[in-house]
């Protein structure tokens, strides 16, 4: 069975049609159908508190697209979540409810904890030891996700009003790196030796850079090294070097100084990126629901 997931981030608006399929006893989330839509929500959101007219008009344009490449798909469900810039926008329920009423697709305005839970559901797929100590770093345009786990249950998960979009846009609050540094004191012992998982577009995009297989482990000192080529680099320039798309050349270096950061607040030197995200859990989490049902 085929589901469509509709993610709305704070940079762009993504549709995955995809299906659970297993093999060798392991299941996953089989991609079909991948499409992409800078809308950037969060640049008049952290800016303005609002979505504007015309941004609205292109956020609906977009998402009646989307049911159509759904319906072409001949899906069996459809399920559209929003995060941090609907979050916060102050007219954010409002375009929910129009977006229902044209298109016919509800959105879920969901919080930090449920955005990590979604990526969890599929992440737990994966091949790898379950039951070790291992820390999960989501970020995004808007916020950051950081989940630790201790022999494969989660004790402590913090999602940050840090992403990419804010700090183009410089709003930040302060203080922010110092109350991660602070939430990693508290809740992680960095005595002992934890896995890093990192989920994201930037990252994913990194890691593709890189060239490394699935599951490979990058390192910290590669990807400082990276950065520090794209920084001194034009947005054209990276571009044309790197083939980013533009709405990617200029949120790339500030996703990787927030993993710099946080990696090093952690002791680590690499980390995992096993290219899932949210759209992958909300797939797998319809899947659920129907065979439950």
């Amino acid at each position: 069975m085929k589901y469509a997931a509709i993610d709305i981030g704070t940079n762009a608006a993504r549709l995955l049609i995809g299906e659970v399929c297993t093999e060798n006893g392991f299941s996953f989330v089989k991609k079909i159908s991948y499409t992409r839509v800078p809308l950037r929500l969060g640049e008049e959101v952290f800016e303005d508190g609002v979505i504007s007219d015309e941004k609205a008009i292109k956020f609906i344009k977009t998402i009646e697209a989307f049911k159509l490449i759904a319906e072409v798909y001949d899906v069996n469900d459809i399920r559209a979540c929003a995060t941090s810039a609907m979050r916060e926008a102050k007219n954010g329920k409002a375009i929910q409810q129009k977006i229902k009423k044209q298109t016919g697709v509800e959105i879920e305005i969901i919080s930090g904890d449920e955005e990590a839970d979604l990526i969890f559901g599929t992440f737990f797929l994966l091949d790898f030891d379950k039951n070790g100590s291992f820390i999960v770093i989501d970020v995004g345009g808007g916020s950051t996700e950081v989940s630790v786990f201790e022999n494969g249950e989660r004790i402590a998960s913090k999602s940050f009003e840090i992403g990419t979009i804010r700090l183009l846009k410089k709003k930040v609050k302060p203080g922010i790196w110092k109350d991660i540094h602070n939430w990693i004191a508290k809740h992680v012992d960095l005595e002992s030796i934890h896995n890093i998982f990192a989920t994201g577009g930037n990252i994913t995009k990194v890691h593709k850079i890189f060239g490394a297989k699935h599951m490979e482990a990058i390192s910290i000192k590669k990807i400082k090294e990276l950065r520090n080529q794209l920084d001194i680099l034009s947005l054209e320039e990276r571009v044309s070097s790197f083939q980013l798309k533009s709405d990617r050349a200029d949120v790339i270096v500030p996703a990787m100084d927030i993993y710099i950061y946080i990696m090093e607040e952690l002791n680590c030197s690499q980390m995992v990126v096993p290219k899932i995200g949210l759209s992958d859990g909300m797939i797998y989490d319809l899947y659920l629901k129907e065979k439950s049902s």
